[in-house]
């Protein structure tokens, strides 16, 4: 079961992913990891990447399909995975295409987490965060018993920067443009499934689960 998690940010694909790996124990990649996990290793590539990151640069697509396709070698991948985050844009996509292809290999399902903008930017911008412990909170759906207080340390909620409307917005508006596309990509190939992702979390993965075992 190879999967490719779509959505924009705050949608919610990054919950949804974590389910799935658990449920049918396949592991659940994202290139952040990938990166971490082979600068932390010391690997070749890992060195390669950590050149442009030291310069503040973008990885290279080519290096991060090579580190994507490196992770799927892993035991772990045997019976599948779950891919969040890669790819993002049309490039991303045809060259994750051709180089499955290379190996005799296909995904079986790029999976659209779909949430309307305006629920995201009301649920975004819901979000406040304690600096101090790290927990979060949600004004509406995860409120703290004592309003822009912490419940576990007592200290200031904020909002972050990357939850500010204005801030995810122009996030949506990039999402938009680059990876929006990728769902009539995966439309062109009969892999797209589409989940409505305004639901309750566990709602949203009983759809999902229904699409993967029908």
């Amino acid at each position: 079961m190879k999967i490719v998690m779509l959505g924009a940010p705050g949608a919610g694909k990054g919950t949804q992913a974590k389910m799935i790996a658990a449920k049918y124990g396949i592991p659940h990649i994202s290139t952040g990891d990938i990166f971490r996990a082979n600068l932390k290793e010391g690997t070749e590539l890992g060195m390669k990447a950590k050149e442009y990151m030291d310069k503040g640069l973008l990885v290279p697509d080519s290096l991060t399909l090579e580190l994507i396709m490196d992770r799927f070698k892993n035991d772990d991948c045997a019976n599948g995975y779950v891919l969040d985050g890669f790819p993002r844009t049309i490039p991303q996509a045809e060259a994750l295409t051709e180089a499955l292809k290379a190996n005799n290999d296909d995904l079986d399902y790029a999976i659209d987490v779909d949430v309307p903008d305006e629920n995201i930017v009301r649920r975004m911008s819901g979000r406040r965060a304690c600096l101090s412990c790290g927990a979060t909170y949600h004004i509406v759906y995860n409120a703290p018993k004592t309003e822009g207080k912490c419940d576990a340390c007592g200290s200031e909620l904020v909002q972050r920067e990357d939850d500010k409307p204005e801030t995810v917005l122009n996030r949506l508006s990039v999402y938009h443009a680059q990876t929006q596309p990728l769902i009539d990509y995966y439309k062109g190939f009969d892999k797209l499934k589409s989940v409505d992702g305004t639901q309750d979390m566990n709602k949203v993965f009983e759809d999902i689960v229904k699409i993967l075992e029908n």
